[in-house]
């Protein structure tokens, strides 16, 4: 059993129920002053609040998607994914689908009108990053009338480290993208769902590190080639847009402003504004000056050529830590008067998949709006 799965919730939390009602019940026959008695009762608490703690892991772990498995729990998942070179003469893709599912949440079975969810793995032709993630195809892709049609493309990224999982299951992408299409306020579109964390578990925050992973080349050259290659996208950058959220959100807005020539928009949902430099991010300057620079967005809108693309961005004003810095940042592209800003601004709502599902709706209906299909 999975780490995510409901059956692991399950027993972690029937665990903690038994131990506690055991706790109840032994508890009189151990209420004497012998070591034995004493040591008992240490044990049963001991149990007890572990067993708590871990239901209490586990649940949070459901909700904001923190670790995919248990080799990611227990730090096993360490090797960066493997390059795969393939003949000229081969069917290989850089995209290649390995599994399909029904997309969470709506009724039918048929692609032609419930969608589908792909799982697929990218491998990047100029970056040799891997990585797996999932693509949403909405019903009109399979319908008869629209085989000619392209479909406007949308990259979803989750924060770090995240699970590409979670887009689908948690923050419920698909099926938010599948009813906004059904009401009319929003056009079909592809969602491609992943993490930014291509290169675990170093969290390079869509960054070309020195001598490291070129992730920014990644997002911004060859999954969107890999995508073009093996569905019908539109092919021009007002047929693409990105959104993701906190490290997610950063890297969306960046690869808007520093590629307007890739995506026509870029939506930073509770993002930040500055790649941090931690013990999980290592090094990822190596003393480039400029190169840190351009990963200020601050910066890059202050010294840099205002980039023709549309941003939106979103806070709250209670619970969010990013809200003075996004009113800061909003200020600076309205000044560019060329890039064009839009936000989202809460009266409440924490860093979490709660809010960001409050947020998502409105997000795809923006999208929506500023992209193309041709």
């Amino acid at each position: 059993m999975g780490l995510t799965s409901d059956k692991v919730l399950a027993l972690a939390v029937g665990f903690a129920v038994l131990l506690f009602a055991g706790t109840v019940w032994v508890w009189p026959r151990l209420a004497r002053t012998t070591w034995r008695a004493v040591s008992g009762r240490i044990a049963l608490l001991l149990a007890t609040q572990v067993a708590l703690f871990a239901s209490l892991g586990v649940a949070a772990n459901q909700a904001f998607g923190f670790y995919a498995g248990w080799a990611d729990l227990f730090g096993q998942e360490t090797e960066q994914g493997v390059v795969v070179d393939h003949a000229a003469g081969g069917h290989a893709g850089p995209l290649r689908v390995v599994g399909t599912a029904r997309v969470p949440g709506v009724s039918g079975s048929l692609p032609q009108t419930a969608g589908e969810v792909q799982r697929v793995s990218v491998v990047g032709r100029t970056t040799h990053l891997a990585t797996p993630a999932y693509v949403y195809l909405p019903p009109e892709y399979f319908q008869p009338r629209y085989r000619t049609r392209t479909f406007p493309a949308v990259v979803v990224l989750t924060g770090y480290p995240g699970t590409a999982r979670s887009l689908v299951d948690k923050l419920h992408y698909p099926r938010t993208a599948q009813q906004l299409a059904e009401d009319g306020r929003a056009q079909p579109m592809i969602l491609v769902m992943l993490r930014p964390t291509v290169a675990p578990p170093r969290d390079t925050e869509c960054v070309d590190v020195p001598g490291g992973p070129r992730a920014e080349t990644f997002f911004a050259r060859d999954l969107p080639d890999a995508v073009r290659a093996h569905y019908r996208v539109g092919q021009k950058p007002d047929s693409w847009g990105i959104v993701g959220d906190s490290t997610g959100g950063y890297c969306a807005l960046k690869l808007a402003m520093h590629h307007p020539d890739v995506y026509a928009a870029g939506a930073g949902l509770s993002p930040y504004y500055k790649a941090p430099v931690d013990p999980t991010t290592g090094d990822l300057f190596h003393g480039d000056k400029e190169l840190r620079n351009r990963a200020d967005l601050r910066w890059f809108l202050a010294h840099e050529p205002a980039p023709d693309t549309s941003l939106l961005v979103s806070s709250s004003k209670v619970g969010e830590t990013n809200y003075k810095a996004t009113r800061e940042f909003i200020r600076r592209v309205v000044a560019t008067r060329l890039t064009r800003i839009s936000s989202i601004i809460l009266d409440s709502g924490g860093h979490n998949f709660n809010t960001w599902r409050r947020e998502i709706p409105g997000t795809l209906q923006w999208l929506s709006r500023r992209l193309a299909d041709h």
